[in-house]
Protein backbone atom coordinates (compact mmCIF):
# COMPACT_ATOMS: atom_id res chain seq x y z
CA UNK A 1 0.00 0.00 0.00
CA UNK A 2 2.84 2.37 0.87
CA UNK A 3 4.60 1.59 -2.41
CA UNK A 4 1.41 2.35 -4.40
CA UNK A 5 1.01 5.63 -2.55
CA UNK A 6 4.59 6.66 -3.31
CA UNK A 7 4.09 5.76 -6.99
CA UNK A 8 0.94 7.92 -7.31
CA UNK A 9 2.64 10.87 -5.60
CA UNK A 10 5.60 10.65 -7.97
CA UNK A 11 3.37 10.21 -11.03
CA UNK A 12 1.23 13.18 -10.07
CA UNK A 13 4.30 15.32 -9.54
CA UNK A 14 5.49 14.73 -13.07
CA UNK A 15 1.95 14.84 -14.54
CA UNK A 16 1.95 11.18 -15.45
CA UNK A 17 -1.42 10.42 -13.89
CA UNK A 18 -4.86 11.19 -15.19
CA UNK A 19 -8.13 11.91 -13.46
CA UNK A 20 -9.16 8.27 -13.94
CA UNK A 21 -5.99 7.17 -12.22
CA UNK A 22 -6.83 9.35 -9.25
CA UNK A 23 -10.22 7.67 -9.03
CA UNK A 24 -8.56 4.25 -9.01
CA UNK A 25 -6.25 5.46 -6.22
CA UNK A 26 -9.21 6.60 -4.13
CA UNK A 27 -10.93 3.21 -4.47
CA UNK A 28 -7.77 1.30 -3.54
CA UNK A 29 -7.06 3.50 -0.53
CA UNK A 30 -10.66 3.20 0.69
CA UNK A 31 -10.55 -0.58 0.45
CA UNK A 32 -7.31 -0.78 2.37
CA UNK A 33 -8.70 1.58 4.99
CA UNK A 34 -11.72 -0.62 5.51
CA UNK A 35 -9.55 -3.66 6.01
CA UNK A 36 -7.40 -1.82 8.54
CA UNK A 37 -10.39 -0.56 10.47
CA UNK A 38 -12.15 -3.94 10.48
CA UNK A 39 -9.23 -5.99 11.91
CA UNK A 40 -9.71 -6.53 15.73
CA UNK A 41 -6.64 -6.48 18.08
CA UNK A 42 -5.64 -9.83 19.56
CA UNK A 43 -6.82 -10.63 23.12
CA UNK A 44 -4.34 -9.43 25.76
CA UNK A 45 -2.13 -12.10 27.25
CA UNK A 46 -2.41 -12.61 31.02
CA UNK A 47 -0.66 -14.97 33.39
CA UNK A 48 -2.98 -17.18 35.43
CA UNK A 49 -2.57 -19.69 38.20
CA UNK A 50 -4.99 -22.51 38.95
CA UNK A 51 -6.53 -22.66 42.40
CA UNK A 52 -5.82 -26.01 44.01
CA UNK A 53 -6.70 -27.57 47.33
CA UNK A 54 -3.70 -28.37 49.54
CA UNK A 55 -2.80 -28.97 53.17
CA UNK A 56 -1.29 -25.86 54.71
CA UNK A 57 -0.15 -24.94 58.20
CA UNK A 58 -2.02 -22.02 59.75
CA UNK A 59 0.74 -19.70 60.92
CA UNK A 60 0.31 -16.75 63.27
CA UNK A 61 2.95 -14.04 63.78
CA UNK A 62 3.07 -12.77 67.37
CA UNK A 63 5.42 -10.29 69.09
CA UNK A 64 7.30 -11.06 72.29
CA UNK A 65 10.52 -10.79 74.30
CA UNK A 66 13.48 -13.06 74.90
CA UNK A 67 13.86 -14.24 78.49
CA UNK A 68 16.58 -16.23 80.26
CA UNK A 69 15.63 -19.80 81.10
CA UNK A 70 17.11 -19.38 84.63
CA UNK A 71 18.14 -16.26 86.53
CA UNK A 72 20.03 -16.27 89.84
CA UNK A 73 20.85 -13.24 91.96
CA UNK A 74 24.18 -13.77 93.71
CA UNK A 75 23.90 -12.32 97.24
CA UNK A 76 26.08 -12.06 100.32
CA UNK A 77 24.73 -14.48 102.94
CA UNK A 78 27.00 -13.27 105.76
CA UNK A 79 28.15 -9.83 106.87
CA UNK A 80 31.70 -8.72 106.17
CA UNK A 81 34.09 -6.70 104.04
CA UNK A 82 34.34 -7.75 100.39
CA UNK A 83 37.97 -8.62 99.72
CA UNK A 84 38.15 -9.95 96.16
CA UNK A 85 36.16 -10.29 92.93
CA UNK A 86 37.55 -13.32 91.13
CA UNK A 87 35.57 -13.43 87.87
CA UNK A 88 35.47 -11.54 84.57
CA UNK A 89 32.28 -9.61 84.01
CA UNK A 90 30.26 -10.88 81.03
CA UNK A 91 31.93 -14.31 81.08
CA UNK A 92 30.39 -17.75 81.36
CA UNK A 93 30.62 -19.41 84.77
CA UNK A 94 29.78 -22.87 86.03
CA UNK A 95 28.02 -24.00 89.16
CA UNK A 96 30.43 -23.82 92.11
CA UNK A 97 32.89 -21.35 90.54
CA UNK A 98 34.26 -18.85 93.09
CA UNK A 99 32.98 -15.32 92.40
CA UNK A 100 33.68 -13.20 95.52
CA UNK A 101 35.66 -13.53 98.75
CA UNK A 102 34.35 -11.94 101.96
CA UNK A 103 36.82 -11.38 104.83
CA UNK A 104 36.69 -14.74 106.67
CA UNK A 105 38.67 -13.71 109.80
CA UNK A 106 35.69 -12.78 112.04
CA UNK A 107 33.79 -15.82 110.88
CA UNK A 108 36.81 -18.05 111.53
CA UNK A 109 36.98 -16.74 115.09
CA UNK A 110 33.32 -17.52 115.67
CA UNK A 111 33.86 -21.01 114.28
CA UNK A 112 36.83 -21.61 116.58
CA UNK A 113 34.82 -20.43 119.60
CA UNK A 114 31.97 -22.78 118.73
CA UNK A 115 34.43 -25.63 118.39
CA UNK A 116 35.85 -24.89 121.83
CA UNK A 117 32.38 -24.74 123.35
CA UNK A 118 31.61 -28.17 121.94
CA UNK A 119 34.84 -29.59 123.37
CA UNK A 120 34.00 -28.14 126.80
CA UNK A 121 30.50 -29.61 126.68
CA UNK A 122 31.88 -33.03 125.77
CA UNK A 123 34.35 -32.94 128.70
CA UNK A 124 31.63 -31.88 131.11
CA UNK A 125 29.38 -34.68 129.88
CA UNK A 126 32.05 -37.27 130.65
CA UNK A 127 32.25 -36.08 134.26
CA UNK A 128 28.49 -35.97 134.69
CA UNK A 129 28.04 -39.38 133.09
CA UNK A 130 30.66 -40.90 135.35
CA UNK A 131 28.92 -39.50 138.45
CA UNK A 132 25.61 -40.87 137.22
CA UNK A 133 27.15 -44.32 136.70
CA UNK A 134 28.65 -44.36 140.22
CA UNK A 135 25.36 -43.31 141.81
CA UNK A 136 23.60 -46.08 139.91
CA UNK A 137 25.81 -48.61 141.75
CA UNK A 138 25.59 -46.91 145.15
CA UNK A 139 21.82 -46.59 145.08
CA UNK A 140 21.58 -50.36 145.13
CA UNK A 141 23.33 -50.55 148.51
CA UNK A 142 21.58 -47.44 149.80
CA UNK A 143 24.91 -45.51 149.90
CA UNK A 144 23.31 -42.45 148.30
CA UNK A 145 19.87 -41.00 148.55
CA UNK A 146 17.30 -41.33 145.79
CA UNK A 147 17.31 -37.55 145.31
CA UNK A 148 21.08 -37.46 144.72
CA UNK A 149 20.81 -40.29 142.21
CA UNK A 150 18.05 -38.52 140.26
CA UNK A 151 20.09 -35.29 140.27
CA UNK A 152 23.07 -37.13 138.77
CA UNK A 153 20.90 -38.61 136.00
CA UNK A 154 19.41 -35.19 135.21
CA UNK A 155 22.82 -33.52 135.11
CA UNK A 156 24.10 -36.15 132.65
CA UNK A 157 21.09 -35.61 130.40
CA UNK A 158 21.64 -31.84 130.52
CA UNK A 159 25.28 -32.34 129.61
CA UNK A 160 24.24 -34.38 126.58
CA UNK A 161 21.87 -31.57 125.50
CA UNK A 162 24.70 -29.05 125.85
CA UNK A 163 26.75 -31.12 123.41
CA UNK A 164 23.90 -31.14 120.85
CA UNK A 165 23.59 -27.36 121.20
CA UNK A 166 27.33 -26.89 120.80
CA UNK A 167 27.34 -29.09 117.68
CA UNK A 168 24.54 -27.00 116.14
CA UNK A 169 26.42 -23.77 116.91
CA UNK A 170 29.59 -25.22 115.39
CA UNK A 171 27.71 -26.30 112.26
CA UNK A 172 26.19 -22.81 111.90
CA UNK A 173 29.59 -21.21 112.32
CA UNK A 174 31.01 -23.58 109.71
CA UNK A 175 28.27 -22.68 107.22
CA UNK A 176 28.82 -18.96 107.74
CA UNK A 177 32.54 -19.42 107.28
CA UNK A 178 31.82 -21.24 104.02
CA UNK A 179 29.51 -18.43 102.90
CA UNK A 180 32.49 -16.08 103.03
CA UNK A 181 33.49 -17.69 99.73
CA UNK A 182 30.66 -16.72 97.34
CA UNK A 183 30.18 -19.27 94.53
CA UNK A 184 27.97 -19.45 91.43
CA UNK A 185 24.61 -21.12 92.21
CA UNK A 186 23.94 -21.95 88.54
CA UNK A 187 25.84 -22.16 85.27
CA UNK A 188 25.36 -19.26 82.88
CA UNK A 189 26.60 -15.84 81.91
CA UNK A 190 27.41 -13.41 84.71
CA UNK A 191 26.85 -9.68 84.40
CA UNK A 192 28.58 -6.74 86.04
CA UNK A 193 29.66 -6.77 89.66
CA UNK A 194 27.18 -4.69 91.66
CA UNK A 195 29.43 -4.46 94.75
CA UNK A 196 33.14 -3.70 94.64
CA UNK A 197 36.11 -4.61 96.82
CA UNK A 198 36.12 -2.90 100.21
CA UNK A 199 32.34 -2.65 100.48
CA UNK A 200 30.55 -3.83 103.61
CA UNK A 201 28.05 -6.43 102.48
CA UNK A 202 25.44 -8.60 104.17
CA UNK A 203 24.87 -6.13 107.02
CA UNK A 204 21.23 -6.60 108.05
CA UNK A 205 20.38 -7.68 104.47
CA UNK A 206 21.50 -10.11 101.78
CA UNK A 207 23.38 -7.67 99.56
CA UNK A 208 23.10 -8.36 95.81
CA UNK A 209 26.53 -8.86 94.28
CA UNK A 210 25.85 -9.97 90.67
CA UNK A 211 23.30 -11.69 88.41
CA UNK A 212 23.79 -14.93 86.47
CA UNK A 213 21.52 -15.85 83.56
CA UNK A 214 21.34 -19.17 81.76
CA UNK A 215 21.09 -18.41 78.04
CA UNK A 216 21.24 -21.81 76.32
CA UNK A 217 18.51 -22.81 75.79
CA UNK A 218 16.52 -19.58 76.10
CA UNK A 219 12.83 -18.66 76.38
CA UNK A 220 10.68 -16.58 74.05
CA UNK A 221 7.61 -15.21 75.87
CA UNK A 222 4.81 -13.81 73.72
CA UNK A 223 1.08 -13.16 73.85
CA UNK A 224 -1.93 -13.95 71.69
CA UNK A 225 -5.38 -12.41 71.72
CA UNK A 226 -8.04 -14.48 73.44
CA UNK A 227 -10.31 -13.68 70.47
CA UNK A 228 -7.90 -15.47 68.11
CA UNK A 229 -7.68 -18.45 70.45
CA UNK A 230 -11.48 -18.65 70.62
CA UNK A 231 -11.76 -18.49 66.82
CA UNK A 232 -9.21 -21.30 66.42
CA UNK A 233 -11.06 -23.51 68.88
CA UNK A 234 -14.33 -22.98 67.00
CA UNK A 235 -12.63 -23.95 63.74
CA UNK A 236 -11.24 -27.06 65.44
CA UNK A 237 -14.73 -27.98 66.65
CA UNK A 238 -16.29 -27.46 63.20
CA UNK A 239 -13.62 -29.52 61.47
CA UNK A 240 -12.41 -26.62 59.31
CA UNK A 241 -8.97 -26.93 60.90
CA UNK A 242 -7.03 -29.79 62.42
CA UNK A 243 -5.02 -29.28 65.57
CA UNK A 244 -1.27 -29.67 65.38
CA UNK A 245 -0.09 -32.80 67.18
CA UNK A 246 1.25 -32.21 70.72
CA UNK A 247 4.95 -31.47 70.57
CA UNK A 248 4.84 -30.89 66.81
CA UNK A 249 4.03 -27.16 66.88
CA UNK A 250 6.98 -25.30 65.37
CA UNK A 251 7.87 -21.68 65.88
CA UNK A 252 10.27 -19.56 63.84
CA UNK A 253 11.82 -16.40 65.23
CA UNK A 254 12.08 -13.13 63.30
CA UNK A 255 14.72 -10.88 64.87
CA UNK A 256 14.67 -7.09 65.24
CA UNK A 257 16.66 -6.56 62.03
CA UNK A 258 14.16 -8.63 60.02
CA UNK A 259 16.40 -11.69 59.71
CA UNK A 260 15.18 -15.20 60.51
CA UNK A 261 16.82 -16.97 63.43
CA UNK A 262 18.68 -20.07 62.28
CA UNK A 263 17.22 -22.47 64.88
CA UNK A 264 13.58 -23.54 65.20
CA UNK A 265 11.89 -23.47 68.58
CA UNK A 266 9.19 -25.52 70.26
CA UNK A 267 6.11 -24.36 72.09
CA UNK A 268 6.24 -25.25 75.79
CA UNK A 269 2.88 -24.08 77.13
CA UNK A 270 0.13 -21.51 76.92
CA UNK A 271 -1.24 -19.85 80.02
CA UNK A 272 -4.61 -21.00 81.37
CA UNK A 273 -5.80 -17.50 82.24
CA UNK A 274 -6.48 -14.33 80.25
CA UNK A 275 -4.98 -11.03 81.37
CA UNK A 276 -8.09 -8.95 82.25
CA UNK A 277 -6.35 -5.66 81.38
CA UNK A 278 -5.16 -6.64 77.89
CA UNK A 279 -7.29 -9.64 76.91
CA UNK A 280 -4.15 -11.58 75.99
CA UNK A 281 -2.93 -15.09 76.76
CA UNK A 282 0.76 -15.66 77.50
CA UNK A 283 2.65 -18.37 75.59
CA UNK A 284 6.23 -19.58 75.98
CA UNK A 285 8.59 -21.20 73.48
CA UNK A 286 12.11 -22.55 73.90
CA UNK A 287 14.97 -21.96 71.45
CA UNK A 288 18.51 -23.31 71.35
CA UNK A 289 21.06 -20.50 71.72
CA UNK A 290 24.50 -22.08 71.24
CA UNK A 291 26.09 -18.89 69.87
CA UNK A 292 24.58 -16.57 72.48
CA UNK A 293 22.90 -14.47 69.77
CA UNK A 294 19.63 -14.16 71.69
CA UNK A 295 19.83 -11.97 74.80
CA UNK A 296 17.23 -11.40 77.55
CA UNK A 297 14.98 -8.44 76.85
CA UNK A 298 15.46 -8.60 73.07
CA UNK A 299 12.31 -7.98 71.00
CA UNK A 300 11.34 -10.55 68.37
CA UNK A 301 8.36 -11.87 66.42
CA UNK A 302 7.43 -15.52 66.47
CA UNK A 303 5.77 -17.31 63.56
CA UNK A 304 3.80 -20.10 65.22
CA UNK A 305 2.15 -23.05 63.47
CA UNK A 306 -1.07 -23.51 65.42
CA UNK A 307 -3.22 -25.63 63.12
CA UNK A 308 -3.44 -27.42 59.77
CA UNK A 309 -5.98 -26.61 57.05
CA UNK A 310 -6.25 -29.81 55.02
CA UNK A 311 -8.45 -28.23 52.31
CA UNK A 312 -6.90 -24.81 51.96
CA UNK A 313 -7.01 -22.79 48.74
CA UNK A 314 -4.03 -20.46 48.55
CA UNK A 315 -3.86 -17.49 46.17
CA UNK A 316 -0.88 -15.23 45.50
CA UNK A 317 -1.15 -11.95 47.36
CA UNK A 318 -0.45 -10.00 44.15
CA UNK A 319 -3.66 -11.41 42.63
CA UNK A 320 -5.88 -10.16 45.48
CA UNK A 321 -7.22 -6.60 45.56
CA UNK A 322 -8.75 -5.06 48.67
CA UNK A 323 -11.38 -2.36 48.45
CA UNK A 324 -12.02 0.58 50.75
CA UNK A 325 -14.49 -1.53 52.72
CA UNK A 326 -11.85 -4.21 53.30
CA UNK A 327 -13.44 -6.71 50.92
CA UNK A 328 -11.14 -8.83 48.79
CA UNK A 329 -11.59 -9.61 45.07
CA UNK A 330 -9.74 -11.51 42.35
CA UNK A 331 -10.07 -11.60 38.57
CA UNK A 332 -11.13 -15.07 37.41
CA UNK A 333 -10.84 -16.34 33.82
CA UNK A 334 -13.98 -18.28 32.87
CA UNK A 335 -13.96 -21.38 30.62
CA UNK A 336 -14.79 -18.97 27.75
CA UNK A 337 -11.60 -17.00 28.58
CA UNK A 338 -13.61 -14.02 29.78
CA UNK A 339 -12.60 -11.93 32.79
CA UNK A 340 -14.90 -12.05 35.80
CA UNK A 341 -14.61 -10.13 39.10
CA UNK A 342 -15.00 -12.52 42.01
CA UNK A 343 -15.41 -11.43 45.68
CA UNK A 344 -13.60 -13.81 48.02
CA UNK A 345 -13.10 -14.30 51.74
CA UNK A 346 -9.53 -14.45 53.03
CA UNK A 347 -8.29 -15.73 56.36
CA UNK A 348 -4.56 -15.34 56.94
CA UNK A 349 -1.46 -14.73 54.84
CA UNK A 350 1.07 -17.56 54.67
CA UNK A 351 4.34 -17.22 52.78
CA UNK A 352 3.18 -14.60 50.26
CA UNK A 353 -0.24 -16.22 49.76
CA UNK A 354 -3.72 -15.56 51.07
CA UNK A 355 -5.71 -18.50 52.43
CA UNK A 356 -9.14 -18.27 50.75
CA UNK A 357 -12.08 -19.50 52.82
CA UNK A 358 -14.91 -18.63 50.43
CA UNK A 359 -15.79 -17.43 46.91
CA UNK A 360 -13.32 -19.61 45.03
CA UNK A 361 -13.30 -23.23 43.95
CA UNK A 362 -10.47 -25.60 43.19
CA UNK A 363 -9.59 -25.61 39.48
CA UNK A 364 -10.58 -22.00 38.74
CA UNK A 365 -8.02 -19.76 37.03
CA UNK A 366 -6.95 -16.51 38.67
CA UNK A 367 -5.06 -13.69 36.93
CA UNK A 368 -1.76 -12.93 38.66
CA UNK A 369 -0.03 -10.84 35.97
CA UNK A 370 -1.47 -8.43 33.44
CA UNK A 371 -4.23 -7.15 35.74
CA UNK A 372 -3.82 -3.59 34.47
CA UNK A 373 -4.52 -4.63 30.88
CA UNK A 374 -7.95 -6.20 31.35
CA UNK A 375 -11.51 -5.22 32.22
CA UNK A 376 -14.43 -7.38 33.42
CA UNK A 377 -16.06 -9.15 30.47
CA UNK A 378 -13.00 -8.87 28.24
CA UNK A 379 -11.70 -11.92 26.39
CA UNK A 380 -8.09 -12.70 27.27
CA UNK A 381 -5.36 -15.13 26.29
CA UNK A 382 -4.48 -16.97 29.54
CA UNK A 383 -1.05 -18.56 29.87
CA UNK A 384 0.62 -20.41 32.71
CA UNK A 385 3.49 -18.77 34.65
CA UNK A 386 6.00 -21.08 32.94
CA UNK A 387 4.71 -20.15 29.48
CA UNK A 388 4.77 -16.47 30.40
CA UNK A 389 8.39 -16.75 31.53
CA UNK A 390 9.50 -18.55 28.38
CA UNK A 391 7.54 -16.37 25.95
CA UNK A 392 10.09 -13.52 25.60
CA UNK A 393 12.90 -16.00 24.97
CA UNK A 394 10.87 -17.76 22.30
CA UNK A 395 10.13 -14.48 20.47
CA UNK A 396 13.72 -13.33 20.33
CA UNK A 397 15.12 -13.14 16.75
CA UNK A 398 17.58 -15.82 15.77
CA UNK A 399 21.18 -14.65 15.26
Amino acid sequence: MKQIKRWFIAARKFGAISTAGLAVWAVVSAGCGKRAAGSAPPPPQVTVETATTESLAVTTELPGRIDAIRTAEVRARVAGILLNKVFREGSDVKTGDVLFQIDPAPLQAIYDGAKATQAKAEANLKQLQAQSDRDAVLIKIHAVSQADYETAISSAAQGNADILSAKAALETAGLNLGYATVTAPISGRIGRAIATEGALVGQNEATELAVIQQLDPIYFDFTQSSVDVLRLRKQFASGALKSVEPGAAKITLILEDGSTYAHEGKLLFSDITVDPTTGMITLRAEFPNPDGLLLPGMFARGQLEQAVNSEAIAVSQRAVAHGADGGATVLVVTPENKVEVRPIKTDTAVGGQWIVTGGLKSGERIIVEGLQKVQPGMVVNPVSPDASTNAPAANQPKP
